[in-house]
């Protein structure tokens, strides 16, 4: 098996495995505690992120891993070598009420550029899974974005930060905005899924500020392995540590794109 096989197939077992210790979390009154005013973590985010550092430590212990409970090993963004970007479980407020819209995602960074992702729905049974060059896939199957070209005729997806108490007319005043010009706009609780999405075409395209690495990273290569395009919302190049990101089917992309800076220059 080459080392690339080898990683994905890692990375397949990691989400696999993580989807099983959620599941049997799930709906069961999980301990919760506040990371902030609405940030939350449970005792099955600590369950799935102790087993994915033991699996990688134990099979590869010269990479690094930056997970979300317990962040980073020393590096930088730039460092070569190989780097796992991990969320135990994404949409955690969604899993500590009940409510089945989440899943674990995992990105292999390699010298500061994703290379593998693989992202795990347990509730749907829903494995995506990307390499770089070599296309996206659903449960096997081939993904492609959506075809819709303009924003009446599509459905996006965002989400609010977790400090959304203190940014209210700014986070509020956008959906607003795309609200009146899509067809629809939904809030589903886990960027990674929301990202997943607009690669497998049910969602046409997907706005958020203030994420983090682990939100963001599989998807990101989920939805350009799918044909899409990603950027920050000011259409500059995509960073996974940037904290914002702009995905679409790409036909769409420019539209969002002005949405946003209208928004932005009402703002200043």
């Amino acid at each position: 098996m080459s080392s690339t096989s080898l990683f994905l197939a890692t990375a397949i077992e990691a989400v696999l495995r993580a989807g099983e210790i959620q599941l049997s979390y799930f709906g069961r009154g999980v301990r919760i505690e506040k990371k902030g005013v609405i940030d939350l973590v449970t005792e099955a985010d600590l369950a799935v992120e102790e087993m994915f550092r033991d699996l990688i430590n134990s099979r590869f212990p010269d990479h690094l891993v930056l997970a979300e409970e317990h962040h980073q090993t020393d590096s930088t963004v730039d460092e070569p070598g190989f780097r796992w970007i991990f969320d135990p479980i994404d949409g955690t407020t969604n899993f500590a009420h009940n409510l089945p819209i989440f899943c674990s995602s995992l990105a292999l960074e390699v010298s500061g550029r994703l290379e593998i992702a693989t992202v795990y729905d347990p509730t749907r049974r829903e494995l995506f899974t990307a390499e770089r060059g070599g296309g996206a896939f659903l449960n096997g199957i081939p993904m492609k974005v959506s075809l819709a070209e303009k924003l009446v005729d599509s459905v996006l997806c965002t989400g609010f930060p977790y400090d959304v108490h203190d940014t209210l007319d700014d986070v509020v005043s956008l959906f607003s905005q795309f609200t009146g010009k899509a067809r629809a706009v939904r809030r589903l609780g886990s960027a990674a899924l929301d990202l997943c999405y607009v690669a497998s075409g049910r969602l046409d395209g997907f706005w958020e500020q203030r994420l983090q690495p682990w939100d963001i990273a599989a998807g990101a290569l989920l939805v350009q392995e799918a044909g899409g395009r990603i950027s920050r919302l000011s259409g500059e190049e995509f960073n996974v540590h940037a904290g914002d990101v702009l995905a679409s089917n790409g036909l769409i992309h420019d539209a969002m794109m002005t949405v946003i800076k209208t928004h932005t220059e009402a703002l200043d």
